[in-house]
């Protein structure tokens, strides 16, 4: 059996074509799930990492090993120069430049060294063991009940949107548990779906972003589909392949079109904007016409809203703390970033509020619940002119009313960003195509947003606009495409 799989930043869904449908999965009551798991067993921590006897131990071998290797090329270097220095004076200087000049390094920075290479074989075989447990599969939560049972318990480890971290520069052991999420959530669909297929599930068509949210360029796109094939194989996947998600939308909307026509979709999700261009409707097969995509979504809103918004009740702008350190808090996706502002120890000194209020931001589940508000508060302010949000677990009736300017302003900066797509594309497609579209499709669960459907209007004003299934158009073209590859 094969399946279609939504990997998204903010949801993840399922579906497959059974007798000329789309079935797509239930998690629970619903037909998709928060890309969130909760563990009560703690993924290692490097924090918790210290020097035991016998970590100590391989510490001081590497050391020994490292001056051994150090010696030994420093004596080699000198009896080159030794060597050189018989030679003829014509032959003497070229001889001397050959030679390398060995780094002399002090027992400190061979210890450093030793104690970082002992630091990350430990943390590899924590991952590893955390990985092989059992318990901690079987304990893992997932959705909005693993936000729920995180926030209940009080410890255990909450990871949101692993899909935003795909493409960025990660150290090896981040890397390592990366995948290792990935792989869980993964298996949690698989298992998902063949329990209700009434099949064995191996094989997926994963969507993917025409544009990943990366630090690294075009080689970012690259390391987030390796790590998606990894984790798609400790997941039991014996073959995935990979779709453009608004190809897979276009490949969904054709299927429900009787009238051949030119189409842009736009999938406009949590952490990415893509778009595609694609001849579709009628009795023969949609034509692809190109894609573009930028690093773009929903989360972008979310922050710009958190730090204009939200963090000012947290001495944002009117206290000497650094910026960055209110970005770390907002973003609950970075598991980085999290434990960074988590561990900070400087904040005593800062004055009343801010300081309480930022500790008590610190303590375990309080970032979550912040970004819960933030995310209620835009959900809110799209459809009506106001909100409030309590946030009574930081101080006692502390609260934030919020309008629907507040949130305009905060929503900008992405509307820019995507009109200048937008824009982009109707110049591309006038100058090299010549037929404008007839009808934008939107999809994704940003394409709700009455002044993201504005935008779009505003740009393509003679084009009528669809609105699709905003959380399932992408997984149902998921599903016709695995169908057609099988």
């Amino acid at each position: 059996m094969k399946i279609g799989i939504d990997f998204g930043t903010s949801y993840s869904a399922a579906a497959a074509l059974v007798d000329g449908d789309v079935r797509t999965i239930r998690f629970g009551e619903e037909r998709q799930f928060r890309t969130t798991v909760y563990f009560p067993e703690a993924v290692p921590d490097p924090s918790q990492f210290e020097l035991t006897d016998a970590l100590e131990a391989e510490v001081e071998a590497q050391v020994r090993n490292a001056r051994t290797q150090q010696t030994r090329a420093i004596n080699e270097a000198q009896a080159r120069r030794e060597h050189a220095a018989r030679l003829p004076a014509e032959q003497r200087e070229a001889a001397l430049a050959m030679i390398p000049t060995p780094a002399q390094r002090s027992e400190q920075d061979l210890r450093r060294d030793a104690v970082r290479a002992v630091r990350r074989q430990w943390l590899e075989l924590q991952v590893r063991e955390a990985r092989a447990s059992a318990a901690s599969l079987q304990n893992a939560v997932y959705g909005e009940e693993a936000v729920e049972a995180y926030l209940s318990e009080g410890f255990g480890n909450l990871v949101q949107s692993p899909k935003s971290m795909l493409g960025y520069q990660l150290a090896p052991h981040v890397r390592q548990t990366i995948v290792g999420i990935a792989g869980y959530i993964l298996e949690h669909i698989r298992l998902t779906a063949g329990q209700q297929l009434g099949a064995n599930v191996r094989r997926a068509v994963l969507g993917r972003p025409v544009q990943f949210r990366s630090s690294l360029g075009a080689a970012g796109g690259d390391q987030a589909l390796e790590i998606m094939t990894e984790a798609a194989a400790s997941a039991g996947f014996d073959e995935v392949s990979f779709l453009e998600e608004p190809v897979a939308a276009a490949l969904g909307y054709h299927a429900q079109s009787a009238d051949r026509h030119r189409t842009l979709v736009v999938d406009i999700g949590g952490g990415t904007t893509d778009i595609t261009l694609a001849e579709v409707g009628g009795p023969q097969a949609p034509v692809v016409l190109g894609s573009w995509g930028i690093a773009r979504g929903g989360v972008d809103v979310d922050l710009s809203l958190s730090l204009s918004r939200f963090m000012p009740l947290f001495g944002k702008g009117a206290t000497r703390v650094p910026a960055h350190h209110y970005v770390e808090a907002a973003t609950v996706h970075d598991v980085v970033r999290q434990r960074e502002f988590q561990r900070r120890d400087s904040y005593r000194e800062v004055d009343a509020p801010f300081g309480p209020r930022l500790i008590s931001l610190q303590q375990a589940g309080n970032t979550t619940r912040l970004s819960r508000a933030v995310e209620s508060t835009k959900i809110q302010l799209s459809t009506q002119g106001d909100s409030r949000a309590t946030l009574d677990y930081i101080e006692r009736d502390l609260a934030l009313a919020s309008t629907a300017d507040d949130l305009a302003r905060a929503a900008d900066p992405f509307l820019g960003n995507l009109a200048e797509l937008l824009h982009e594309v109707g110049a591309e497609i006038t100058a090299e195509l010549g037929e404008a579209p007839a009808a934008v499709f939107l999809t994704g669960g940003m394409s709700r947003a009455p002044y993201v459907r504005e935008t779009v209007r505003q740009c393509f004003p003679n084009a009528r606009q669809v609105a699709g299934d905003a959380s399932l158009g992408v997984v149902s073209g998921l599903a016709f495409a695995a169908a057609r590859e099988v």
